[in-house]
C-alpha cells in the first residue's frame, strides 16, 4: 500500500513537474515573440500598409491592366462587360475596409476611380452593337483610352496615394 501511495506521488509529482517546466517555456516563447499582437501593432505601419494595398487595388482595377487579365476569347460581349464591372467591384470590395486607415480624399479617389471605370465600361459597352464580342469590347476599350489617356484616373490616384504615404514616411 505503501509502495502504491510513494509511486503515486512520484507519478504525480514528475507529471507536476512537466507541466511546470513546459508552461514556463511558453511563457518565454511569449515574451520572444514580436512585438505584433493587436495591442502593439504600430498604427503607422498598419496606414502604410492601407495605402500600399489601396495603389495594388488601383493597379488591379486600371482598365488596360484589367481587360489584359480578364481577356478570354469566344466570350460575348455582354459577358465580358459584366465580368469587368464585377471584377471592379469585387477588388473594391474586398479592399473597402483600408479606408479607416486613409485620409478621406484618397478614399474618395480610390472610389471615384472604380465608379469612372465601371462608367466607362458601360458607356461604351452602351454604344456597341448587342452581338459585339467581348473581344471587341476590349478593343474598344483600349481604343478610347489610347485617344483619351486623360479619361483614366488609375495614374493620378496612384500618384495620390504614393504622395501620402510618403507624407507619412517623413
Amino acid at each position: 500500500m505503501i509502495g502504491a501511495l510513494l509511486i503515486a506521488l512520484v507519478l504525480g509529482g514528475s507529471l507536476a513537474y512537466i507541466f511546470w517546466r513546459e508552461r514556463a517555456k511558453a511563457a518565454r516563447e511569449i515574451k520572444e515573440r514580436p512585438k505584433q499582437e493587436a495591442g502593439n501593432i504600430n498604427p503607422l505601419q498598419l496606414q502604410l500598409q492601407a495605402y500600399e494595398r489601396l495603389i495594388l487595388l488601383t493597379e488591379r482595377i486600371a482598365l488596360p491592366n484589367l481587360i489584359s487579365r480578364m481577356n478570354q476569347p469566344g466570350i460575348a460581349g455582354k459577358d465580358m462587360q459584366m465580368m469587368l464591372t464585377h471584377t471592379i467591384k469585387q477588388e473594391f470590395e474586398h479592399n473597402i475596409t483600408q479606408q479607416i486607415y486613409v485620409s478621406s480624399e484618397a478614399w474618395d479617389a480610390v472610389r471615384n476611380l472604380k465608379e469612372q471605370n465601371i462608367h466607362i465600361i458601360n458607356q461604351v459597352a452602351s454604344y456597341l452593337p448587342p452581338d459585339v464580342s467581348g473581344n471587341d469590347l476590349n478593343k474598344q476599350l483600349l481604343e478610347m483610352i489610347v485617344q483619351n489617356p486623360k479619361m483614366t484616373l488609375h495614374n493620378v490616384v496612384a500618384e495620390v496615394l504614393s504622395y501620402e504615404a510618403k507624407k507619412l514616411m517623413r
